[in-house]
């Protein structure tokens, strides 16, 4: 059992929560004290809850984030200042956030940024883009804060920047610290002495026994080798960081565990003539800070390799993961990935190894394999010996993300030169992440010895490197001719840090360390607002304090029912198959075990889907990774276990289609097809000076929200009826399907939404895979059944953003003018329709974006392919459009040699132009946005300044690039009702979901401003289907028009009845006329129906109500060697109407575009050609970290843009910032055209997205990639494939 599990099931301390169940998002951090014999003092660590054994804890103090302060107690100082600075939008991952913060100020009460920074690399937040939770907690620091102000820019009546300053600090600060509680570090909680005289007394082997492994704790030397030789095949654990996983998602079972975390000797840290030694369970925290502390004192000649350690432990894992995980346990992983094993191996680090009777001292050597190493079963790694430096010693570590990332290819690299020469005496180069272990180039070291170190042993070094240095074209990790290139570019890396320390001047260096210094936004008053209106004001989440004391409730926090059951699915693993038999009988014999559930028990209609029922809710005949059958069981452990004994064998079908060119080949498509065009097509190329052709993939997007897919159903016992508390966005659709399932009207079932952690689309129909299966479950037990999905289980079954493959032909001017368009759009929507065919559809309504083409025409292919079903995913198709406009856009101004901001704002849209779909734009304020943006971001100084930077740098490059986005917002349908109770208390509930936008706090200050009464007089519960029916999703960015409408109309409802109280009573007050009133509740459905409709067959219609508008400039820079990034400045100015609440705006604003950041430079989904997926949990899929974020950042809402089609004229926030991180990929493509022009190439070039470190240094061609050519398509099955 781990720690996370004791405490929320057994403890009922939900404030911890599951994210990831593998270290990976922080969501489960808790503090762990532990007082250390050895150093005489108690250390405070962050740690995973979710790897951590219970069993492990012997001795420890556990404090989680319930113990540090609470809302009805008193709240943290670290609890208060997240909440108070905007930082927790959906809270799942803010008590992990919390508790990361707290174990810091433990140790260090005045941190310093970098400290701050460090703490959070093992945590994600899907929500709020960083910022405000940096910019909240520097307060804790002694550099001063930010005046937290937000600069509105000023426009004057002609909508022209002014000559003079644009920007002026308005009032309304969004927080402010003066307010803040002091912390007090004398206030803590003490460790509790008990366990100190307990640690000091241990002297015996302890020994744990679970329903399946013995753990044995010893505590000596002696009786660990004992123990080794008694269970030789025993597994040591210290961190659990990689046996834990191993159990989790590799099925792999460790009877015995022997943790020898306590043995003195294991722990203990020598400093001797040959460098330090350090036991093998200290763990990489401690070997961090002894390495730090001799560089502070030794002289730089002797610590190069401390150093280069203390490089690759400051991007290793997250720091919950360093605080625990060992150093010996690094070694004898022998992982062909490890970030320290190159490094020992090229330092000549020695190991001494022991066993009962005998000890062993050696150099550490590749292992065997993955796993494998020379140790035989009896011996114990005792300790390493990191030696002081003797030579020219770096390593490098390449990965996709630069914090809490696995790598791609690691080195350790070191040369002797000759007495008195540059002569190579000694050169050892050592790689990780290029066979099955790590290797050392032994060939072309041997090759290079005697020779002068200069450009013709660089030549000779590249060649040998090349032919040695190789992959079969099929090797896991892909990524082939990108591994190759970069051997090749490391050991250049380290030829210029060696050729710069011997002229003793600067001609490589690393980047200098960028810190953010984000601008803190805040809001400006409308005029003549009074004090007691909330509307418009930076009022903070109304669950944010909950959030950040744990007690928010989420689904999976509801206490569990008496006699309830744990479901778990049991997915299809052959993406094109007929099942033939589904064997139950293993699992069913499992302990705790009750039934398992097949589609035969399906009451209702197996049929589902959330507009065309082209899906199964559990599979009876063909499959296509979806779900077949589910188990059962008292807990969740005998139901996971249980999952993997039963037995499923195919018929596998062909063809498999698995990528778009797959279903183009195979014309396997969805219809219709859809077509939107507008002018001569013809006659625009005719007209044309320059046609070019490209095409562009985008890859999809796994939504990654912190918490999975969640329910919890309860039969209520007659006429069928069934309570489902879900984490949805859609509770109607849910209603009417789980209904549809189990054949019951839908005034049977009701579905309770209190808050999720997170949706993005994702929870829109996709959650309904989840809910029907488990109401069903319940209703033949007759039991409530619960399931909350593991990471791997959520990626694998619920699908994401859809990729596209664009082929798009422009005609164009001299002048840049673009005068024709035709485009092609293919999406992988996966086995069903799902929402494609609308997705799709939003795609044609963006494709030309923000600017006017007067002859084009859009065509989409909806593509049927075997992956499981793409889904919504904040922009809705939108994103996708837009970057392939962006696409073509870029390789007109590189075909006419022209500035791309100069094409771009040539061809936007004016006042009064059509769209291709023939929609007036009306008060249209592009212009503005674009004009603002330039000035705020000092365009034309930043782009000089880069022209600069490039001819300087040859082998880092910087980019920038302006872009803008128009989003049209379209409304459904929404309800809203309000209760007035007798004491002046509002109950409001509406048809939206809150899931972290803050949509609950912005429909109190709506209720507020139109009943006239303090906010704090209102309350929202949740949402259900009994209260509000018939609504619809939480999505498309409308929820706060809809359902501000609706709240707006059934208070002034309420009002009107108030009146003649108000009349007969005008002194009185609130409470005075409601306790007199006879009618207190009132029901208001709206509806927008009439308003919108589109007919693709006529192209006649209004898609959409009105459109948003934003500008983003981003500045980048690249290393040409390696393809990594650094996001150094963004700018954005964004037309939100008036908003409602600039502070949850704001969050919208930085946390979409953050989360376009990861999709267009990051976030990539790896699939094999079998359909199986690779990236199913955060240690292979990487979205954005703390590190990610711009190291300047302002965001600018347009002001004095009031919006006449919404409530209080404010405009949709949530989906249009998304895009504007666009500005970001092709500020990557900017500088790898500064790249490739030092090689000589100009002109279009194609640079699919996202924008990973593989593809910026593949585009970045040179001497290197020229040695390390690709193999042919075709002539080999590669390990992953582009859908």
């Amino acid at each position: 059992m781990t720690l996370l599990t004791y405490l929320r099931r057994k403890l009922g301390l939900t404030g911890t929560k599951l994210g990831c169940a593998e270290g990976g998002c922080g969501a489960c951090t808790v503090m762990l004290s532990k007082y250390q014999p050895h150093l005489s003092k108690v250390l405070h660590h962050s740690v995973n809850g979710c790897l951590a054994p219970l069993c492990s804890l012997h001795h420890c103090a556990v404090t989680t984030v319930e113990g540090i302060g609470s809302v009805a107690g008193k709240l943290h100082p670290v609890q208060e200042r997240i909440a108070k600075s905007h930082g927790s939008q959906c809270g799942f991952c803010t008590p992990g956030i919390v508790m990361s913060l707290y174990a810091l100020l433990r140790n260090n009460p005045t941190p310093r940024m970098a400290d701050i920074e460090e703490a959070f690399q093992g945590n994600l937040c899907r929500c709020t883009g960083y910022r405000p939770i940096l910019e909240g907690y520097k307060t804790f620091t002694k550099v001063r804060p930010h005046n937290h102000t937000l600069s509105i820019l000023r426009m004057s009546k002609d909508h022209r920047l002014p000559l003079s300053s644009s920007t002026s600090v308005l009032p309304a600060p969004l927080y402010n610290p003066a307010d803040f509680l002091p912390l007090d570090p004398t206030q803590e909680i003490i460790f509790p002495p008990e366990l100190m005289v307990d640690t000091l007394t241990h002297q015996h082997t302890r020994g744990f026994r679970g329903e399946r492994v013995l753990w044995l704790q010893p505590a000596s030397l002696d009786q660990l080798l004992e123990l080794k030789t008694q269970y030789p095949n025993a597994k040591m654990v210290v961190g659990n960081t990689e046996v834990g996983i191993e159990m989790k998602f590799k099925n792999l079972l460790y009877p015995v565990i022997l943790a020898p975390g306590y043995i003195p000797e294991l722990n203990t840290i020598q400093h001797t003539d040959e460098g330090i030694v350090f036991g093998a369970s200290c763990s990489l925290t401690l070997l961090g800070d002894v390495l730090k502390a001799a560089v502070g004192k030794l002289p730089l000649y002797q610590t190069e390799v401390f150093n280069a350690v203390l490089e690759q432990l400051r991007w290793f894992a997250g720091l919950q993961i360093r605080n625990v995980a060992a150093i010996g346990g690094n070694i004898m992983t022998a992982s062909p990935i490890s970030d320290l094993n190159p490094v020992f191996m090229a330092a000549g680090c020695k190991l001494t190894l022991m066993s009962k009777g005998k000890s062993l001292l050696l150099s550490l050597q590749p292992g065997l394999s993955y796993r494998k190493t020379i140790l035989t079963p009896e011996e114990v790694l005792l300790c390493v010996l990191i030696p002081y430096t003797k030579k020219h010693f770096a390593a490098y570590k390449q990965s996709p993300r630069r914090e809490d990332d696995i790598s791609i290819v690691t080195s350790g690299m070191s040369v002797t030169f000759a007495e008195g020469s540059t002569v190579v005496k000694h050169l050892a180069l050592s790689y990780g992440g290029m066979a099955a272990t790590t290797v050392m180039a032994k060939n072309t070291a041997s090759r290079l010895l005697g020779k002068q170190w200069g450009e013709e042993l660089l030549q000779d070094a590249c060649s040998s490197l090349a032919e040695e240095m190789t992959l079969h074209p099929s090797a896991p990790g892909g990524m082939v001719t990108y591994r190759r290139t970069l051997t090749l570019s490391l050991f250049y890396k380290f030829y210029l840090t060696v050729q710069q320390k011997l002229a003793s001047e600067r001609i490589w260096g690393n980047a200098p360390e960028w810190k953010p210094k984000h601008l803190c936004p805040t809001a400006r008053l409308q005029n003549g607002q009074k004090e007691e209106d909330v509307v418009g004001r930076p009022m903070m989440h109304l669950s944010a304090l909950k959030q950040a004391t744990g007690e928010a409730v989420y689904c999976d926090d509801i206490p569990l029912y008496e006699n309830e059951l744990y479901l778990c699915l049991i997915t299809s693993t052959k993406a094109h198959a007929t099942i033939q038999s589904i064997d139950t009988a293993e699992a069913e014999s499992m302990p705790g075990v009750v039934t398992c559930v097949f589609a035969k028990d399906i009451p209702g209609s197996n049929m589902t889907g959330p507009i065309v029922y082209d899906e199964t809710v559990l599979a009876d005949d063909t499959v296509s990774l979806c779900v077949c059958v589910c188990v059962l069981a008292d807990t969740q452990a005998h139901a996971q276990r249980a999952a993997k004994a039963v037995r499923i064998t195919y018929q596998e079908l062909q063809p498999v289609i698995i990528t778009i060119q797959d279903a183009i080949t195979h014309q396997s498509f969805f219809q219709p097809v859809r077509t939107i065009q507008r002018g001569d097509l013809d006659q625009g190329f005719t007209q044309a000076d320059h046609i070019l052709e490209g095409e562009m993939h985008m890859g999809g997007q796994e939504h990654f929200y912190l918490e999975t897919n969640v329910t919890v159903a309860v039969p209520k016992g007659e006429d069928g009826e069934m309570e489902l508390f879900v984490s949805t966005q859609s509770a109607t659709k849910t209603q009417s399907l789980v209904a549809k399932a189990l054949g019951v009207p839908a005034s049977r079932v009701v579905i309770r939404v209190k808050r999720m952690g997170g949706g993005f689309g994702g929870k829109e129909s996709r959650s309904t895979t989840l809910s029907t299966v488990v109401a069903v479950a319940a209703q033949k037990l007759k039991r409530p059944v619960r399931c909350m999905l593991d990471r791997d289980e959520d990626m694998l079954v619920t699908g994401g953003r859809h990729p596209f493959y664009g082929r798009y032909k422009v005609g164009f001017m001299k002048s840049g003018k673009v005068v024709a368009l035709e485009v092609t759009y293919y999406s992988n929507a996966g086995n069903s329709m799902d929402l494609s065919l609308s997705i799709m559809e939003r795609a044609l309504f963006h494709m030309e974006n923000s600017y006017s083409i007067a002859n084009i025409r859009g065509r989409g292919y909806v593509c049927k392919t075997h992956l499981p079903s793409n889904t919504a995913f904040r922009g809705f198709g939108g994103p996708q459009g837009m970057l392939i406009a962006e696409s073509w856009m870029s390789d007109v101004a590189l075909s006419l040699g022209l500035p791309a901001e100069q094409v771009r704002r040539l061809n936007m849209y004016i006042q009064g132009e059509r769209t291709p779909y023939s929609q007036i734009l009306d008060h249209i304020t592009l212009d503005r946005c674009w004009d603002q943006c330039l000035e705020i971001s000092s365009f034309t100084q930043r782009r000089a300044g880069i022209e600069t930077y490039n001819r300087d740098h040859r082998w880092t490059k910087r980019g920038l690039s302006v872009v803008p986005t128009k989003f049209g917002i379209s409304f459904t349908a929404a309800g809203a009702l309000a209760h007035i109770y007798t004491d002046g208390s509002v109950l409001l509930t509406h048809g939206g979901t809150e899931m972290g936008q803050g949509l609950n706090t912005k429909m109190v200050q709506v209720a507020s401003r139109t009943l006239g009464i303090p906010s704090s007089k209102i309350h929202i519960t949740e949402t259900s289907t009994n209260t509000v029916p018939n609504t619809s999703p939480t999505a498309a960015s409308a929820s706060s028009d809809l359902n501000g409408a609706a709240v707006h109309n059934a208070c002034e409802i309420l009002l009107h009845r108030l009146e003649p109280y108000k009349t007969k009573n005008p002194k009185g007050c609130w409470e005075d006329w409601v306790s007199t009133c006879q009618s207190y509740t009132v029901l208001f459905l709206i509806g927008w129906y009439h308003y919108l409709g589109y007919d693709f067959e006529t192209n006649t219609g209004r898609p959409f109500n009105y459109f948003s508008y934003g500008v983003a400039c981003s500045e980048v820079e690249i290393d040409c060697l390696t393809g990594s990034h650094k996001n150094i400045h963004t700018s954005i100015v964004i037309d939100v109407g008036n908003s409602l609440n600039p502070a949850l705006d704001i969050g919208q604003v930085e946390g979409g575009f953050m989360q376009g950041v990861g999709l267009y430079t990051l976030e990539e989904l790896k699939y094999s050609p079998e359909g199986y997926l690779f990236t199913r949990g955060p240690g292979m899929y990487k979205i954005p970290a703390f590190g990610d974020i711009p190291t300047d950042l302002t965001v600018s809402l347009l002001r004095d843009a009031p919006n006449d089609k919404a409530i209080f004229s404010s405009k949709a926030i949530g989906e249009p910032p998304l895009f504007l991180a666009a500005s970001v990929f092709f500020a990557i493509k900017d500088a790898i055209i500064a790249a490739r022009k030092e090689s000589g190439l100009s002109g279009p070039f194609r640079l699919d997205s996202p924008a990973t470190p593989e593809r910026i240094r593949n585009a970045c061609e040179d001497r290197f990639t020229k040695l390390c050519p690709p193999a042919e398509p075709g002539t080999f099955t590669p390990w992953a494939v582009v859908v």
